[in-house]
């Protein structure tokens, strides 16, 4: 198996003000040659937005965007005609930006702060048609099991949103003292782990609340729960 260790401190910031942004790969301002992606996954951001505040209109093009928020409510528009969606804690948001499309992003509230996971996905093909989807997802169905929130749309499974790419995005709510035996879809796949709060322990690593591993050659992997625990997965392909 090998592995990389992402640090919470070692991510990059940058403050606008409206927006606390925290970045895993290099994204906008924040330059970082070493962290550039982690094969199909190119950005993970950790947003957080002030009320009445938001993303202006902007274009994005043959790129699959995955936003799972935190804390709050988000609200969406787009150039397909979806006009101010509400997105809340719970749900989870797909975009497949393909040929091109317009959106912007803005806090629902006037005065709460949002939080929020950005995710950028590089597809497995181009050119393909935009769309729009968002789901809710149980709580219950990830307690100290995995919960899969998207995948790829060759996938038979059902009761998840689906992407262009031969992805999976998961995560669960892991009780202190309890184990997780991660399965991965290929030997060419590897898994991005957030830790969103708690810590946990995989191998020799302890992992805290924002830390990320990156994990790859290897059939399977397993967390402990040193505390109760809140994590994401994102499993990708490593040569695409």
């Amino acid at each position: 198996m090998k592995s990389k260790i992402y640090k919470a401190n070692e991510r990059g910031h940058a403050n606008y003000g409206w927006l606390q942004a925290n970045y895993s790969f290099s994204f906008a301002n924040y330059q970082n040659r070493d962290r550039q992606n982690f094969g199909a996954l190119r950005v993970l951001n950790d947003d957080r937005i002030q009320g009445n505040t938001g993303f202006a209109e902007h274009p994005h093009h043959n790129m699959e965007i995955v936003t799972i928020p935190l804390e709050g409510t988000l609200k969406h528009k787009d150039s397909m005609s979806n006009k101010w969606i509400p997105l809340e804690t719970g749900e989870v948001q797909v975009m497949s930006a393909g040929t091109g499309i317009l959106h912007s992003e803005r806090n629902n509230s006037a005065t709460e702060e949002i939080n929020l996971f950005q995710i950028w996905v590089i597809p497995d093909q181009t050119g393909v048609a935009p769309s729009y989807e968002q789901k809710r997802f149980d709580p219950a169905d990830r307690k100290n099991k995995l919960q899969t929130l998207v995948s790829s749309y060759n996938d038979a499974g059902e009761n998840r949103l689906k992407i262009h790419q031969d992805a999976r995005i998961s995560r669960t709510d892991l009780e202190k003292g309890k184990f997780l035996t991660y399965q991965l879809k290929s030997s060419s796949h590897g898994v991005y782990v957030m830790i969103i709060s708690g810590k946990v322990r995989l191998n020799d690593f302890e992992l805290n609340r924002r830390d990320a591993i990156g994990v790859w050659q290897t059939e399977q992997f397993e967390l402990e729960a040193d505390e109760n625990a809140e994590i994401l997965f994102i499993e990708v392909p490593m040569f695409f």
